[in-house]
């Protein structure tokens, strides 16, 4: 069980863009953007100071060996887990759908086809946060 006071921070890392989310004790999310690989470290240290983060949940795929590192050097009191990311874009796509119903015209397009009008890396990293609050 999670610490009702415990937030985690979901990171999805990327070579260009990568998706941040914070979710809170109560599993409320309070944050989430896709920032520039340039913006992650400084915009990492101000969410963890915002939201008392606890904890990094990563991807394992992509380039997380090589984040890994950075985040364990920029936040060295801060524990990193490692999350199986296969098929979280997949998931994340369909996310994006419940989260921003789409307007009637794109409705009519079936679900599986629709591709959200935006970069969904943020709710892969909240997606990121479930997984790893599944098997915890």
């Amino acid at each position: 069980m999670t610490d009702r006071t415990e937030t985690i921070l979901g990171f999805d890392p990327g070579k260009d863009k990568c998706g941040v989310a914070a979710i809170d004790g109560n599993r409320a999310l309070l944050y989430h953007q896709v920032l520039l690989t340039a913006e992650v470290i400084d915009r990492i240290g101000d969410l963890s100071v915002q939201y008392n983060v606890s904890r990094i949940v990563m991807g394992d795929q992509t380039t997380a060996k090589q984040w890994q590192r950075q985040l364990s050097t920029a936040f060295p009191n801060l524990p990193i887990s490692l999350v199986d990311e296969r098929y979280s874009s997949l998931e994340a796509r369909d996310r994006y759908w419940q989260m921003y119903p789409p307007n009637f015209f794109i409705s009519l397009i079936p679900q599986g086809m629709r591709q959200p009008p935006r970069p969904i890396d943020d709710l892969v990293a909240i997606i990121l946060i479930e997984r790893y609050l599944k098997i915890r």
